[in-house]
């Protein structure tokens, strides 16, 4: 097989690609052996019908047309691999040539991964926040665990945000009872916004045995667009009352025996999360320093297919639209970047960092990691998952590399936020 490539721009190739007939016979036998299995022809059993007789019956350009259809792609992957070029879509074939007994000859076009350079990452700059912990910021962590062990008391006054309600819910459209939206004796607590739109603002005030309504008009589901009464009754109006800050509460709600060794604890804690937070900051922070240091044209057909595809449905206005379209850009120059990256640092996926991601992905898909798992199979797409924890490393290298300072001017570690990772795990 002989295979030349032209540029044709910095983001797109085309491959005139010509293969000798000999080097076709196996995808030939592979297309009789397949067209034998399909057709029923008199004196012979199916998938036993001699090549010169399919020729005759169904003809010697349909088996022509099967074999190219296994040939080509074959050779056109042989022809990507030798040339080390980065396909990012489709190709466009056209066969130019059949001369059977002699050659083929086709022409791939195809849009690809530009070639561009990486620059050195410890030459990436980036600040983070400084940790900072106030006064405020400890008592608010105070009193969070005091919340959590406080009783309830119930109040005879109108409700005020922060007090827990025992209500009686109820839906009626048109005369007819909404059973989702039936409930009895359940517990909110007034002002988190956890029920439904409007709830909050209808409750707030009433007082116990006061039956609120309010109309809700939900945007989804059976009932979507359509105006449902729902009625509240406040069967009781409860009010938190926390613990008493002192020894003996530090000693039941923590393993410390004053409230001072308990506090110095939260004090540690709250800072940890500070400075992962830190961490945050500068992997999305080194992330767009890294992109922006980098010009790399983009492959326009790909960009314009998946704008296409996303809104063939006519949903979005002007402003998603342009939303979108600079989110694919970033996001299609990040998968480049960092697959350059991981190329460049030979950096493989074990199966315990896929078996990990997993475990982290699967909740956002309500499966569990093994339900997960299979579905990925099942669709094929375990190396687009290889290639998410693979570029997710590559951003790390970039990340370890870089000079990260905080606003005062403090070198930030990451060694001692992964110290700070396994001490709140």
């Amino acid at each position: 097989m002989k295979a030349e490539l032209e540029k044709l721009s910095p983001t797109a190739v085309k491959f005139s690609i010509t293969v000798p007939f000999e080097e076709l016979q196996p995808s030939l036998d592979r297309a009789y052996a397949r067209i034998a299995k399909q057709v029923n022809i008199p004196g012979f059993r199916k998938g036993n019908v001699p090549s010169r007789i399919i020729d005759q019956r169904v003809g010697r350009g349909v088996v022509l047309e099967e074999a190219l259809n296994d040939a080509i792609p074959s050779a056109y992957d042989e022809a990507v691999r030798d040339h080390k070029i980065v396909p990012v879509g489709r190709p466009a074939v056209d066969v130019t040539e059949l001369a059977e007994d002699s050659h083929i000859a086709f022409t791939a076009e195809v849009e690809v991964r530009p070639e561009f350079d990486l620059p050195g990452f410890d030459s990436l700059k980036i600040e983070v926040d400084a940790v900072v912990i106030d006064a405020a910021a400890i008592e608010e962590q105070v009193n969070s665990l005091r919340t959590r062990f406080a009783t309830l008391k119930p109040v005879d006054r109108a409700a005020a945000n922060g007090d827990v309600l025992l209500i009686d819910i109820s839906g009626n459209l048109n005369g007819d009872d909404i059973a989702e939206l039936s409930a009895s004796a359940l517990s909110y607590e007034l002002g988190t916004d956890g029920m439904l739109p409007g709830f909050d603002e209808a409750i707030l005030g009433a007082s116990k045995d006061e039956t609120r309504t309010f109309v809700f008009t939900p945007e989804q589901g059976e009932h979507a667009g359509q105006a449902i009464d729902v009625n509240v009754v406040v069967r009781a109006v409860r009010e938190r009352e926390l613990p008493e800050l002192n020894d003996d509460f530090a000693q039941m709600a923590s393993e410390f025996d004053t409230v001072a060794e308990l506090t110095a604890d939260l004090e540690t804690r709250l800072a940890r999360l500070k400075r992962l937070e830190q961490g945050y900051q500068a992997r999305e922070k080194v992330q767009d320093v890294l992109l922006d240091a980098i010009d790399i044209p983009l492959p326009e057909g790909v960009l314009a297919a998946e704008e296409e595809e996303h809104f063939k449905d006519g949903h979005g206005d002007e402003a998603h639209k342009a939303e979108f379209v600079a989110n694919q850009r970033k996001s299609l120059k990040a998968q480049f970047v960092f697959d350059k990256i991981a190329e460049t640092e030979e950096i493989a996926v074990s199966e315990q960092e896929l078996s990990a991601w997993l475990v982290q992905q699967a909740p956002r898909y309500g499966m569990s990691p093994q339900e997960f798992a299979d579905a990925l199979v099942k669709s094929g797409g375990v190396q687009m998952a290889i290639a998410d924890v693979r570029r997710a490393k590559a951003l790390e290298v970039a990340l370890r590399a870089a000079q990260i300072v905080d606003t005062n001017g403090v070198i930030i570690n990451l060694d001692d936020l992964d110290a700070d990772m396994a001490a709140l795990s």
